[in-house]
C-alpha cells in the first residue's frame, strides 16, 4: 500500500484552531503478541471509515515499545491516518537518549507528541529517575521544545487527581507549568461522570490555563475491565453504571452494549456543551468507537450538530 499523505504532519493545535468543530481521536497501543497485532490491524482497517482527525500511539513502560510505537505510527500513516501522535515518556531514558528519540520522531515527519512522565516499569511501585535522565513531564516538555520548537505537544490532565497527587492546587500549578513551557493542549485521563470534567475545566480556567482540554473517554466493555482500570488510575466508577453492568451478568454482549450506551450518553452531553473534541481510549478494538458514531447519529437526527 503506497502512502498518499504529506511527509510532515500538521500540528494538532492548528486543527483545534481551524477546524471549527469538535475533533475525534483514538488511542492505539503497540501489541505484545501476534494475536494482538492481528486485532490491531483489524481495528485500523475497520475504523478507517470513521475518519478520526488524529490518532495517538502509546509508549511502553521504560521505553519497552519505543521502536514499535513509531512502527505502529508508520503503519497508521500507510492506512492514511494523519496526523499520528506518538507518546513519549521519560521512563528509563537519559536526556541524551531522549534527544535522539526526538530527532528520529522529527525526521520521520511526526510533529505531534503526547508528552508524559510515564508510569513505573512493571515490578516497580514508584518512578525512579535514571542517571542523566528526566524526572517529570514538565522537564520533557522543555527538552522537546528546546530541541524542536515546531513540535506540538499534548500533556495529560487528571480530573480526579493523579494517583501521586500532592493536592488540587499543586496539581493545577504543575499543569499550568507544563502549558507555560509549551504544551498546546491537554487530554484528560478517563472519567465516567461528565461533572468531573466540567469541574476540571473550570479549575483550569481559574488557574490561568487557557488551552483546549480534550475529554478522554473509555467505554466499559466488561465489569472486570472497568473496575481494574479505574482502580489503577484513580477514576470513580459511578454506582449507577456499576449496577447496570452487574445486571448484564454473564451476557458479555449485554454488558458491552451497556458500557457503550453509557459512553454514548457522555459524548452527547459533552458535544452539547461545546467541547473541543472527544478522545477515545479504544483498546485496539472497533466497538468502543461505536459510542461516538451513535452520539453523532443521535445529534444529527435531533438537529443538534
Amino acid at each position: 500500500m503506497s502512502p498518499s499523505f504529506p511527509l510532515i504532519d500538521i500540528p494538532i493545535s492548528e486543527l483545534l484552531a481551524s477546524t471549527g468543530r469538535p475533533l475525534l481521536s483514538y488511542e492505539f497501543f503497540p501489541p505484545k503478541t501476534e494475536k494482538g497485532m492481528n486485532a490491531l490491524q483489524a481495528a485500523i482497517e475497520g475504523l478507517l471509515d470513521t475518519h478520526p482527525d488524529f490518532v495517538t500511539v502509546t509508549y511502553g513502560a521504560g521505553g519497552s515499545t519505543r521502536d514499535q510505537t513509531l512502527e505502529i505510527g508508520e503503519l497508521l500513516r500507510r492506512f492514511r491516518y494523519q496526523p499520528v501522535m506518538p507518546h513519549l515518556t521519560c521512563v528509563g531514558h537519559t536526556a541524551e537518549e531522549l534527544h535522539d528519540i526526538a530527532d528520529r520522531i522529527h525526521e520521520d515527519g511526526f510533529r505531534n507528541i503526547m508528552t508524559l512522565r510515564g508510569d513505573p516499569p512493571k515490578g516497580h511501585d514508584r518512578f525512579v529517575t535514571v542517571e542523566g535522565g528526566l524526572s517529570s513531564a514538565l522537564e520533557l516538555v522543555h527538552l522537546l521544545k528546546n530541541r524542536h520548537p515546531d513540535f506540538c505537544l499534548g500533556v495529560a490532565g487528571y480530573p480526579e487527581a493523579h494517583p501521586e497527587s500532592r493536592g488540587k492546587q499543586p496539581d493545577m500549578d504543575y499543569l499550568k507549568a507544563k502549558v507555560d513551557a509549551g504544551a498546546s493542549f491537554i487530554t484528560t485521563q478517563l472519567f465516567l461522570d461528565n461533572a468531573v470534567y466540567y469541574r476540571f475545566v473550570e479549575d483550569c480556567e481559574a488557574a490561568g490555563i487557557h488551552v483546549p482540554v480534550l475529554p478522554g473517554l473509555m467505554p466499559a466493555l466488561s465489569l472486570d475491565q472497568i473496575r481494574r482500570i479505574t482502580s489503577m488510575c484513580g477514576a470513580v466508577l459511578p454506582a449507577e453504571l456499576e449496577r447496570k453492568l452487574e445486571k448484564g451478568g454473564e451476557d458479555k454482549d449485554a454488558v458491552m452494549n451497556t458500557g457503550i450506551l453509557w459512553c454514548t450518553e457522555q459524548i452527547v452531553d459533552l458535544l452539547k456543551q461545546g467541547v473541543p473534541g472527544i478522545h477515545l481510549y479504544i483498546l485496539n478494538q472497533i466497538k468502543p468507537a461505536m459510542a461516538y458514531q451513535l452520539a453523532k447519529t443521535f445529534m444529527e437526527m435531533t438537529d443538534q450538530v
